[in-house]
Order: C-alpha cells, then sequence, then structure tokens
C-alpha cells in the first residue's frame, strides 16, 4: 500500500482533533503583520480624491493645482491607465468584466456613486496627499441618481450606461435599460401545479444593501522597480487574482508583478476584488517611490463592495397534506454602479432544498447609484432564502404543521435535482433537521412576548483551482506551502491533512501560505473551497511524498519497493520482508542525502464542484413590546460539514456565520439620503452585532461524507449565513404576530409593526 485509501470512513488520528492554530501565537501577541503593517524605506502615502455626487458626467479634470503642492509626488486619474472597454465574460453563476473593473478603482466618464474615486495622490505624508486632492478641480454635469430597484425600473429612470441592453433569458426588455442580465431555472407546468394546489401563499420581501463587515480595512504597499519588475504587499482573499487583475488593468506584463498576502483580518468575499493595488501601482511608477496605500473605515464603507439590496416576490403552492406543488419566484438584486449581482446564485440555492415538481425562478440583476456590490459569504443565497424560508413558515402555520416536519416531508434527497440542474450525490439535508428536532433547545418552553423560527439553507460550495508543496525536513517534519491566505483555521486543517497522511503529529508540520513566486496558483480563498480542494491538493501532495519515502527505505532496507508499507510514520517492511523490521520517518529524513536527495513533492487540482451542504437553524427570540427591542435568547446551529477536520474551527464558521446573518436582520443596512449619500459610514451607525448582543450560540456538527474528497470534507464556511435571515423573521413572527417582509427588523421598525398591530 502506498499511501492511505480514499476511505473517507477510515479511522483518523489527527483528523478531527482539536490542536491550537499554528498562527494563533503571532496572533494573539500581536506579531502577525496584517495589511497596513508593511512599509519600505521612502514610501509615499496614497489615498484616492472621491466623488461628491452619486451620479455626474466627468467634464473635466484638472490636477495642476494638486502637483504643485509640496510634497506630493505623483497624481493620477483613469487616464493614467490603458481604457478597457466594459465587456461581461461569463463564469459560472457569476462573471468577470475588466473594463467595469478599472472604472471602479478611477471613474472615467462617470461618478457612478458618492465616494467613487476619480483620482488618487502620493505625497510624503497622508495630510499632504489628502489637502492636495482638495485641490484638484473638477468640471461635473450632475445627473439624478437611481438608489432603488424601483427607481431603476421605472419608466422615466436615468440609465446609467447609455447603450446597455439586457442579457439573458426571460421576458424581453426593450431599448438601453438598468436590467443588465436576466436568468431563469424553470421546470414541470407552473399554471398546473397552482392549479393543483390546495392552499397558496404569497408575498413581497426586501432586503438593504448590507457590508462583510471585515474588521481590517484595505491596505497594501506596491514598489514598482526600474527594472520593471513590480511586488505588491496586501490584505487579499487571492494574491493570484490580485496579481492578474492588477497586470489587466495596469497595461502590464503579469510575470513581472510579485505578490504577498499579508494575514488578513476578515473577508467573507469583500477583500477578492482589487480596489487599491491597480491605483497604488501606476502613483508608485509615476513617483520612482514605494506607495503605501490604507482604506479608512469610512472610505471602506462608502468604496468598496458590499451585498446587493433586493426586491423580491414569491408565491408557493401546497397541498393539504403539506407537499409542495408549485413556486414561482422573482429576485430582483441591486448590483451597484455596474452589472455583477449574485442574483444567479441565489436563483440557484433558494428553493433547491425542496422538492417542488413545477417552477419558475427569475432573477434580475439591476444597476443603481451605489458601489458595486462584491461577494458576501454565500452572495445570494442569504436573500432568498429570507423569502422562501418565511413563506414556509406561514404555510406551516396555515397548515397547523410543524415547521421541521413541514421540511421533512419536502426535503430534496440523494438523486433529487437541484433548480439548476443537477443531481444531488450523497447529502445531508435531512439529518441535519432530524438533529435540530431532537436537540433540547427544540423543547425548550416559550414564554410571553418570545417565539422560536426555523430555518433551512443550502450552497453548492466551489471546487476550483488549487495546488500545494509538501516537503520533509531532516528530523522527519514536515512543511506544507499553498497559496490560499488563512482566514478561518486553514493552515491548521492544511496541516492536520499532511499529518494524518504521514503518521505524525501536527505539531511537527509546518503549515505556510506564500507568495505568488514561491507556490503553485491557487485561486482565491472563498466560496467554502479551501479545505475542500487545496486539502485534496496536500493529500496528493503527500501521498507522493509517502511514495518517496518509501522508495527510500526500500532501498535501505535493501528489498522491493512492495515490500515497503507506510503505517503510522513508519516505513515497514512486509509480504514475506518483515524480518527487515520498520524505520521511521526522522531516520529516513536524516539520510536524505545519502539515498536521492531532498524530498518534496507537489500536486495540483481543478476539481468542478464540492459536496453541496446543508444547514438549519433555530432561534428563540424575545421581543419588548414597549420599545421594539428584541433579544436573541438561543440560538442553535446544525449542518453538515462532511467530516469536521478541526471541529472547533467548524464550531466556528458556523457561528460566525450566524452573528452574522442575526445582525443582516435585526440592525445592519446602508442608509441612504435623497442624493445618494450612505448615511452610517461607520461602525458607530452601521450597527453591527457585539458580543454582549448574542447568547452562546450552540452547534451540532452533522457528518455524511461527501464522496468527492478523500476524507468526505464539504465546504462549510458559508452555508451559515444561508437560514439566519429566515430564521430570525420566522421567530420575530412567532413573538409578535406580525409577519415582516422587510429587513432589518431594528426596534423602530418592529414598534411600528406592533402599533400598527394594535
Amino acid at each position: 500500500m502506498s499511501a492511505a485509501t480514499d476511505d473517507s470512513n477510515r479511522k483518523f488520528k489527527q483528523i478531527g482533533s482539536r490542536p491550537i492554530r499554528h498562527d494563533g501565537l503571532d496572533k494573539v501577541t500581536g506579531r502577525a503583520r496584517f495589511g497596513a503593517d508593511f512599509t519600505l524605506p521612502g514610501a509615499l502615502q496614497g489615498v484616492f480624491v472621491r466623488s461628491p455626487y452619486a451620479h455626474a458626467k466627468i467634464l473635466k479634470i484638472d490636477t495642476s493645482k494638486a502637483e504643485k503642492v509640496p510634497g506630493v509626488k505623483a497624481v493620477i486619474t483613469a487616464e493614467d491607465l490603458p481604457e478597457l472597454p466594459m465587456s461581461w465574460v461569463s463564469q459560472g453563476p457569476a462573471g468577470v468584466d475588466s473594463g467595469a473593473n478599472q472604472r471602479v478603482i478611477l471613474a472615467r466618464e462617470k461618478a457612478l456613486y458618492h465616494g467613487h474615486a476619480f483620482a488618487a495622490v502620493a505625497a510624503a505624508t497622508r495630510e499632504i496627499a489628502v489637502e492636495a486632492g482638495r485641490l484638484i478641480e473638477v468640471e461635473w454635469e450632475v445627473l439624478p441618481p437611481v438608489l432603488s430597484v424601483d427607481q431603476a425600473l421605472a419608466e422615466d429612470a436615468p440609465i446609467l450606461h447609455e447603450g446597455q441592453k439586457t442579457e439573458g433569458a426571460g421576458p424581453p426588455v426593450e431599448g438601453d435599460t438598468n436590467i443588465t442580465n436576466q436568468i431563469v431555472f424553470e421546470g414541470g407546468d407552473l399554471d398546473a401545479g397552482f392549479a393543483d394546489a390546495d392552499l397558496v401563499v404569497e408575498g413581497e420581501f426586501e432586503t438593504p444593501m448590507v457590508h462583510q463587515g471585515y474588521i481590517e480595512p484595505h491596505a497594501c504597499l506596491v514598489n514598482a522597480r526600474e527594472d520593471g519588475t513590480s511586488e505588491i504587499w496586501c490584505a487579499t482573499q487571492g494574491p493570484f487574482g490580485v496579481k492578474t487583475e492588477t497586470a489587466t488593468l495596469t497595461g502590464t506584463d503579469p510575470q513581472t508583478i510579485k505578490v504577498t498576502p499579508s494575514e488578513i483580518g476578515g473577508g467573507f468575499g469583500g477583500k477578492i476584488p482589487v480596489y487599491l493595488e491597480p491605483a497604488a501601482l501606476a502613483l508608485s511608477r509615476k513617483a520612482g517611490r514605494p506607495v503605501k496605500m490604507t482604506m479608512t473605515r469610512e472610505e471602506v464603507f462608502r468604496g468598496t463592495g458590499p451585498t446587493s439590496g433586493s426586491k423580491m416576490k414569491l408565491k408557493l403552492g401546497a397541498k393539504s397534506d403539506g407537499t409542495l406543488v408549485a413556486a414561482d419566484l422573482r429576485l430582483d438584486f441591486e448590483a451597484g454602479c455596474f452589472r455583477g449581482s449574485p442574483v444567479g446564485a441565489a436563483c440557484m440555492t433558494t428553493l433547491s432544498p425542496y422538492v417542488i415538481p413545477n417552477f419558475r425562478i427569475l432573477g434580475r440583476d439591476i444597476v443603481v447609484n451605489k458601489p458595486r456590490v462584491a461577494a458576501y459569504r454565500a452572495p445570494g443565497a442569504p436573500i432568498g432564502s429570507f423569502a422562501a424560508e418565511s413563506l414556509l413558515d406561514e404555510l406551516a402555520r396555515k397548515l397547523g404543521r410543524d415547521p421541521i416536519d413541514l421540511r421533512l416531508q419536502n426535503a430534496i434527497e440523494e438523486g433529487g435535482r437541484a433548480k439548476y440542474g443537477p443531481k444531488f450525490g450523497p447529502i445531508g439535508f435531512k439529518e441535519t433537521l432530524e438533529a435540530a428536532k431532537a436537540h433540547p433547545q427544540y423543547k425548550t418552553a416559550l414564554e410571553g412576548n418570545q417565539g422560536r423560527g426555523v430555518a433551512a439553507g443550502f450552497w453548492f460550495n466551489a471546487g476550483m483551482q488549487s495546488s500545494a508543496t509538501v516537503s520533509v525536513n531532516p528530523d522527519g517534519s514536515a512543511v506544507v506551502r499553498t497559496g490560499n491566505p488563512d482566514i478561518g483555521g486553514s493552515r491548521a486543517s492544511m496541516a492536520l491533512m499532511c499529518a494524518e497522511e504521514l503518521g505524525i503529529d501536527v505539531a511537527r508540520v509546518r503549515p505556510m501560505v506564500g507568495d505568488t513566486d514561491s507556490v503553485g496558483h491557487c485561486d482565491p480563498t472563498g466560496g467554502s473551497r479551501v479545505t475542500y480542494a487545496t486539502g485534496m491538493a496536500v493529500i496528493d501532495a503527500t501521498r507522493q511524498v509517502i511514495d518517496h519515502l518509501r522508495a527510500r527505505a526500500a532501498t535501505m532496507l535493501d528489498v522491493e519497493l512492495d515490500s515497503i508499507e507506510w503505517q503510522d510514520g513508519n516505513a515497514v517492511a512486509v509480504n514475506g520482508a518483515s524480518d527487515k523490521g520498520s524505520i521511521p520517518i526522522e531516520d529516513i529524513a536524516r539520510k536524505m542525502g545519502a539515498t536521492g536527495g531532498p524530498i518534496v513533492a507537489s500536486a495540483s487540482v481543478s476539481p468542478p464542484a464540492a459536496g453541496p451542504g446543508f444547514g438549519v437553524h433555530v432561534c428563540d427570540l424575545e421581543v419588548d413590546p414597549e420599545t421594539g427591542v428584541s433579544r436573541v435568547l438561543r440560538y442553535l446551529v446544525v449542518q453538515d460539514a462532511g467530516k469536521a477536520i478541526h471541529p472547533t474551527f467548524v464550531e466556528g464558521q458556523y457561528q460566525g456565520g450566524a452573528a452574522q446573518g442575526i445582525g443582516w436582520a435585526l440592525n445592519e443596512e446602508y442608509l441612504w439620503d435623497e442624493e445618494g449619500k450612505v448615511e452610517n459610514a461607520g461602525f458607530l451607525d452601521y450597527r453591527v452585532p457585539v458580543a454582549s448582543d448574542l447568547p452562546m450560540i450552540d452547534t451540532v456538527i452533522v457528518e455524511v461524507p461527501n464522496p468527492l474528497h478523500p476524507y468526505g470534507v464539504r465546504g462549510v464556511g458559508e452555508t451559515p449565513i444561508v437560514p439566519p435571515l429566515g430564521a430570525v423573521a420566522n421567530a420575530m413572527r412567532d413573538a409578535t404576530g406580525v409577519r415582516f417582509h422587510r429587513l432589518p427588523m431594528s426596534p423602530p421598525r418592529v414598534l411600528d409593526a406592533l402599533e400598527g398591530a394594535e
């Protein structure tokens, strides 16, 4: 046996343990280096100059006064970048438009949201750069802003992009439009399905734009050298993406750019796009000096991508016994100033947990004068789930059914099809529902003004490209190198998988995140893909290392290779050669020089998909009828992890997603004035949950192995944020008797609803 077999049911020794994370000490002592911690001698400070208007044509920019300010070394506008045409290239449920990406960095024809950068300045100090930016003169033609789905769809709506036509399927749209794309999934006979229904429930729902709320702002340091090469240090979820996108937007040969990812203080999808790096590179080239750029918190809110606001309409039909027979869903998503909302993923996920034979899902991507949206943890899925799970709750109430039993009755199983087409393999949706129903919280009695809500959620999880290199040190320890920034503990999961294969303690494996010149290509840390896909590469590379170790041991013991098995960190002679004994990894490693040299192996993978993830949440909530203030009393997350590599980090992902979803449901929203200016661009006014707002979130890890991974792993990072919006809304309905169709359910909104109900 050359390596461990692909058996997810085998007995593990390292997998499933809970070691202290390898980077933990540096994090708690402050030694870890985040994006803003990098600097170089002579580095300049770069700042953006931002639009005071949400929608305005740029007729002329005059930077001459700014350039003359003492200490200013470079000023750039969009004219300093090669002009790229806007052209959408589809990639799965999303896509890429480099021309639009470039216009997000620096506005060219128009400023399309309040705070849209149109120039950047590099100077000796930040204060000098800010002052110089105020001297840049711009001739504007101010236009009326489009600030909502309804405004964008109105007959007399201002058009953000002249000549823009609606692409995709769905009903035809004539002329120039703010609808950039339409997506349709359908099956069965919708009219016949509703005709067959004994009960129909329907409703319209709205959600606001919300921000990912990462604690660390965007930051980068760029050094453009005289030989044409450049180095970038930055806080990012994907250094290879930074390299490619910065090269594209600045007209640079990618092979001349090296990107080193820093430690990252949160991302949740919001640190996949580039915002600073292309501008910093252009400034560094022009100034001939390194340039450092760090966003303020206000800039993060005004100038980076939140997730979409939405308006949705859903109708469900069911038989009197609770069997779902028909669903009609329309999802209108705000994309921000350019195409690219996650409406496609919302269409894929919203109804896929349930068997519904007759359905139609229409999703529309709609541009508005707000920052272009970015990914936010299961992009789009929480929004659609809020509508679907709210109506399922109403259906259960009208039928007098337990909400978990109704979901169990209609739950998708292995062999069932997702609404976007593929058949599901082994999945654990029913197991999560059953575990939630069996949990003590579900049986806990409620008191006055308290309510309980249940919701389920689904995320398909990504595969994508990953690579890994594993090397053995002379003392028998190992090093794992990958290109995925560690956001949720992936260093530990990589080390655990390597240790499991080698049969050594995880403390003897050093996991490292490399720069773009020292490791093979890895797609971003996102999509719940790293432990799944990069982990597969680590396992593959480690098994190659074991083959090398076996070969070295065979030479040392003077036996055939087939006579050597790898067992618990030892090369063991078998098959008639057992009298030769065994050699531990330490002894093999110590003699590498005499048996062939260093032992190193690399592997790369590109799996098309990961195991789909299903979760069920239960929220117990109490409402003060005098103030509208709500308090989450108890919260439960049950989710299928496939196999929990490091259970503590899996539980942390469950709890983190729930916390973010609770904030989204109860308090978080961008507030805009009539001119399109964000009124709450900071954590004092944009209220994310803090520890005192939440109970201890209980978790149950269900493990239904995913056959696509050697250990059965499914991605776990995104599914936890899908159910909370619906779970909290259903608990609010149970506590107050009022169905809330619009988020957040903040105290003033709850109080107004209670007074209206009276």
